[in-house]
């Protein structure tokens, strides 16, 4: 096996950012790839190289690559990838143009997308990625790859699902990019899927808020209505009779509550573009991330029927230490490490849905000094 990867490239587009980063951290324990971590900024890229390089076992090349670029198709075909790692978000305002490249270049795709429409309609690609043996995989974060393994995992105790609820709620002094912060500001105030009483209803992004209990280290959150994937394929996927619901928050009360009042403005059409407003948003938060916490958490809530008796199981994960930024890359770590060693007996493009079993995201929890929690009531 070692033999079939020697000069097996893996290029990481964005590898030096918030997300990226972390990915190329753990691929760069294994040996017999080469391990191309790309972006627009050389200087960043060999930066990172330079990190990396005193203990990684694969060979770490800086790349200057610009998916934006005319060039772009060109120079990944002349890379000849095995697969491409897309961490370049935010995937609100972007279109195929990374994914049908690799399938023009012969090369698998992974990305970390949460955006519901680039992650749904991955799976138009589907036919011209079977025909040439390519996986080709959109969502691979913690929605919808790590929330579907862990629903997954639970639906065999349930004979009918009423209710899922999702939540995220990050410390305030857990790194993140601007990527994610305009990925959230192209659609507060704005109508995002939702799934309610058995059907589809419109619902607003960062809208809804209230203050839920995660309990454990972090305790009482604020949250928020956000657009994820799930929303559009969890009804389905799992049959729900009542409900879908994801929402994620800010610690800082003064902040969420800002975002609440952005995303009232936006819906009265008083004002539209907070996304052009990035930068200085971006640059505000990062003033704020002195106040609060780098301890986070997700849940998970599952309420429905075993049998004739009603039954709730919530599944909480906990984030100390400044770790939670870890999370949304392990779906990611997982799916390119069964690539490089398994390979795949799956083609195709589609979600990041039923690739990987909660057990492959377990030792993830243990090295990341990660904790979990389960509630059962019926």
């Amino acid at each position: 096996m070692r033999f079939e990867m020697i000069n097996r490239k893996i290029l990481i587009l964005g590898g030096y950012g918030n997300f990226g980063k972390r990915i190329a951290e753990d691929l760069s324990s294994i040996q017999g790839i080469t391990l191309l971590i790309a972006g627009r900024n050389i200087n960043k890229a060999q930066t990172l190289v330079n990190k990396l390089t005193p203990t990684a076992n694969a060979q770490l090349t800086a790349l200057a690559i610009d998916i934006n670029s005319e060039s772009f198709r060109q120079d990944l075909k002349s890379l000849s990838p095995f697969l491409v790692i897309h961490t370049g978000g935010p995937f609100q305002n972007q279109d195929h143009r990374v994914p049908k490249a690799c399938i023009e270049a012969d090369t698998h795709y992974i990305d970390l997308a949460d955006d519901s429409k680039f992650v749904c309609d991955i799976q138009h690609l589907n036919q011209e990625a079977k025909a040439k043996n390519l996986l080709i995989i959109s969502g691979a974060s913690s929605v919808p790859g790590l929330s579907s393994a862990v629903l997954d995992y639970y639906q065999p105790q349930f004979s009918s699902i009423q209710d899922i609820e999702i939540a995220i709620a990050p410390g305030n002094k857990a790194e993140r990019g601007a990527a994610t912060i305009g990925g959230i500001l192209s659609y507060i105030g704005k109508p995002i899927p939702g799934f309610k009483n058995g059907k589809q209803f419109p619902s607003y992004g960062w809208m809804n808020i209230q203050k839920v209990n995660f309990g454990g280290i972090i305790g009482k959150r604020w949250l928020a209505n956000v657009d994820v994937p799930d929303l559009s394929i969890y009804p389905t996927r799992y049959n729900v009779k009542g409900s879908v619901s994801f929402q994620a928050g800010l610690e800082l009360t003064v902040l969420h509550l800002t975002m609440n009042i952005m995303a009232w403005l936006t819906k009265l059409r008083l004002f539209q573009a907070w996304n052009k407003l990035t930068k200085p948003i971006y640059f505000i938060s990062k003033i704020f991330s002195v106040f609060g916490t780098n301890k986070g958490a997700m849940r998970i809530s599952i309420n429905g029927e075993d049998g004739r008796t009603t039954k709730k199981i919530i599944w909480t994960l906990f984030a100390d230490n400044g770790v939670g930024p870890y999370i949304p890359t392990v779906s990611a770590i997982i799916m390119a490490r069964k690539l490089i060693f398994q390979g795949t007996n799956i083609t195709g493009a589609m979600p990041c849905l039923g690739l990987y079993e909660l057990a492959d995201f377990s030792p993830y929890i243990e090295s990341l000094g990660l904790t979990t929690q389960e509630s059962c009531d019926g």
